[in-house]
């Protein structure tokens, strides 16, 4: 690799899950302070970060295809972008990127990519560089104070997981739980209120999984957490994601009734509806326990919209075992959920597993999962309809005077008059569809 000048522009493309979009706002934030600027739509970058994700199958080849595309665009226009691999894909595969891709500068993981400027320089100089060590909180304390203005905005408040789950790669790119310091969370989250931001999302592996000390010394779970950042004036929204079953406390379920900023809206993996099927994921909760959980939320806010992850297809799973999975579907009628065929990680156990379900047999069973997902979707949104609630403004729609901002409930709503980015407005939801709602301004 031969010195090349300074980069002028960056463009950060994240994959993944919110976390990583945390993570690739952060490196911007980086990017931004050494003078770098974002590149114009349309126009290619000088240095381009890209923030992968190991979850879902053929990651890595999807890496090396964009790699290959900025590549051939580079030389378009006559000079090849610096790269950057950053994120989970670049945590397990490292060397291998390397050595597959000379194009590629810099190969930087999710607990280390604040060395990011370090590394680029080196690049600049034609040294190729690769960091992959797992320093969580040594991460945090040096990536610079946030300066952009954002109706909402992400606060990573705990990494890793200790769960290892037998089908998820978490563990081996993130590394063991951990959690940053109280005081540390609270600081950040004052300075993001002052900053504009309205709603604030905790985010985590295992979110609810977080704990510390609290200003008096006192050890505190995630509601404690969320009811010292209620006390802050400009804050009015406040969101948590993404949680586990074997986590969940009763001081959590509590904060759901007893913290009116505390958003009516639960994202909780289930993963399957059969206890053999959750026991070979090494999920360590059952079925009815999960529903119990849920009967308890819905107990302390009945208005609670819950939303989940399910994979179907996992190894051995049976044609009666799927069928438990739509059972508990049909039970909990879901606001929102995720759900993906099995696809097997290198190194996880599941990958080796004796019973593979076929491809033909995983896409049958997805189809049917996701009519069923669908159906509840809209049914919630449709129930919807007529409600007044709250809107956070967070942009403008595609026509003239027209918005969009979320429920409480987490549901795109859109709307015309005049309003403002960040302003809670009432109104009142008219219309609905399988994805958004339509909602006009409470007279």
């Amino acid at each position: 690799m031969k010195p090349t000048t300074a980069p002028k522009t960056y463009r950060v493309k994240s994959f993944g899950c919110q976390m990583n979009v945390y993570d690739g706002e952060r490196m911007a934030d980086m990017l931004d302070k050494r003078g770098i600027v974002p590149a114009p739509e349309g126009e290619e970058a000088d240095l381009v970060v890209l923030n992968t994700c190991h979850i879902r199958e053929k990651a890595a080849e999807k890496v090396y295809s964009d790699i290959g595309r900025l590549t051939k665009a580079g030389r378009k226009v006559g000079k090849e972008p610096l790269i950057a691999v950053a994120g989970c894909v670049a945590q397990a595969e490292g060397e291998e990127i390397m050595a597959r891709s000379p194009a590629v500068s810099m190969v930087v993981g999710p607990q280390a990519y604040h060395r990011l400027p370090d590394m680029l320089d080196k690049a600049i100089q034609g040294e190729r560089a690769t960091d992959t060590d797992m320093p969580a909180i040594a991460k945090f304390a040096a990536l610079p104070e946030r300066t952009k203005r954002f109706p909402t905005a992400f606060l990573t408040v705990q990494e890793g997981c200790d769960k290892f789950c037998t089908y998820c790669v978490v563990p081996y790119t993130r590394g063991a739980e951990i959690s940053r310091p109280f005081a540390d969370l609270v600081k950040e989250a004052h300075r993001l209120a002052e900053r504009g931001a309205r709603e604030i999302t905790l985010l985590g592996q295992n979110v609810n999984a977080w704990s510390g000390v609290d200003a008096k010394g006192d050890s505190c779970g995630l509601d404690g957490l969320i009811r010292e950042l209620a006390k802050i004036p400009e804050l009015q929204r406040i969101r948590y994601t993404t949680s586990h079953p074997n986590d969940f406390e009763k001081g959590l379920v509590r904060c759901h009734a007893e913290v009116e900023k505390l958003m009516p809206y639960l994202h909780l993996p289930v993963q399957s509806g059969s206890d053999r099927v959750l026991k070979a994921m090494n999920r360590s909760h059952t079925a009815d326990s999960y529903l119990r959980l849920l009967e308890d939320m819905r107990a302390a806010r009945p208005d609670i919209a819950l939303s989940g992850d399910f994979i179907v297809g996992f190894p051995g799973e049976t044609d009666a075992e799927f069928e438990e999975t739509l059972a508990l579907v049909d039970e909990v009628k879901y606001a929102q959920a995720f759900s993906f065929k099995y696809s097997p990680r290198p190194g996880t156990p599941a990958a080796t597993m004796d019973g593979q379900v076929a491809k033909e047999v995983m896409d049958e069973r997805l189809q049917r999962l996701q009519a069923a997902l669908n159906r509840d979707q809209l049914a919630f949104n449709e129930g919807s309809v007529g409600k007044t609630c709250q809107v956070l403004v967070e942009r403008k729609g595609k026509l003239p005077g027209q918005w969009l901002g979320k429920t409480p409930w987490l549901q795109s709503a859109w709307f015309e008059g005049d309003v403002a980015i960040g302003d809670l407005v009432e109104v009142e939801l008219v219309d609905s569809g399988p994805n958004s709602l339509e909602a006009r301004l409470a007279q």
